[in-house]
């Protein structure tokens, strides 16, 4: 017999017929009207080749044919429910997987540590495949094509109801100059701002951000000497120059130059910037990806 394009509704309406041995109570049962059970009987019968069912004043009486197929179908179909409805549970400390995690600079230095931390002492059988990005918007086209299961970075533009998302980490502006610098012994107005030589973190490669915008709101222009794609690049250079950099104050404590640099509140009001964890929507439910976000946002916290 040939099973290619049979309905599973025709497996319903038989185990509904067993069951009620009555055409109008076996549509109520499956929610049809009695014309369409009727209909799927009649194709139930050229499917199998036997009648199934005859009739009698004592309702439906159902062949030996039927009563063989009876036991075998309702298992299978009771099989095929719990499989639908039962979500597999997700051990983390016996399971062996490995998460594909896509990150931009800002959480591979500052949060993946305290991740490899933990999984070590507490899922050794859990591993992470790393994927950089620099490009926001980089992150949504990896999710699509299913290279990477979430992402951590600056909240994509070009994301849509297909994309979710949640705030993960949040840090503030400081500008940094070298120790040696003058103007590391001095407090930083505005005017001692706009003298110095300044240097940009582009991912991007734009030749001016959010200080730039800020500063033209005002109809104001720093000096850009160095434009740069990577964060944690910016602290070396500012150690040994006499430039300034306007970065996140967690890339400045991070740095191994720290102790060689002067941290100070930016001259200007800026906003907080917030990295987001990002992942698919076709992953939402998904019990290890679930248990994974939560392990995520369960350590970035601690920052």
């Amino acid at each position: 017999m040939d099973f290619h394009g049979v309905d599973l509704n025709l497996l319903v309406a038989f185990n509904a017929l067993m069951n009620e041995r009555n055409v109008t109570r076996a549509a109520i049962q499956t929610g049809v009207s009695q014309p369409a059970m009727s209909a799927a009987l009649s194709r139930l019968r050229i499917l199998l080749g036997d009648p199934l069912f005859q009739r009698s004043n004592a309702g439906l009486i159902p062949t030996p044919r039927a009563r063989e197929l009876a036991s075998p179908i309702a298992a299978a179909l009771q099989q095929i429910e719990q499989a639908m409805i039962t979500q597999p549970v997700f051990q983390p400390e016996t399971a062996q997987a490995t998460f594909k995690l896509g990150l931009q600079d800002y959480p591979t230095v500052v949060l993946l540590p305290t991740l490899m931390a933990a999984l070590e002492q507490r899922f050794p059988g859990v591993s992470l495949n790393v994927v950089s990005f620099n490009d926001r918007n980089a992150a949504v086209d990896l999710l699509d094509a299913g290279a990477i299961d979430m992402a951590i970075g600056v909240p994509p533009t070009n994301g849509d109801a297909r994309i979710l998302a949640r705030p993960l980490l949040r840090d503030e502006f400081v500008t940094v100059v070298s120790r040696e610098h003058q103007a590391g012994r001095e407090s930083m107005d505005l005017q001692t701002y706009l003298d110095l030589q300044h240097v940009l973190v582009s991912p991007e490669g734009q030749l001016h951000g959010l200080v730039d915008q800020t500063l033209a709101q005002q109809g104001k222009q720093r000096k850009l000497v160095l434009t740069v794609p990577h964060l944690f690049a910016v602290p070396a250079v500012i150690a040994r120059t006499r430039m300034a950099a306007t970065i996140l104050k967690r890339v400045a404590l991070h740095s191994q130059t720290s102790h060689q640099l002067t941290l100070f509140s930016p001259p200007l009001t800026l906003p907080e910037i917030v990295f987001d964890l990002i992942w698919h929507r076709r992953s939402n439910h998904a019990p290890a990806q679930v248990w994974f976000r939560e392990f995520i946002a369960a350590h970035a916290s601690t920052l």
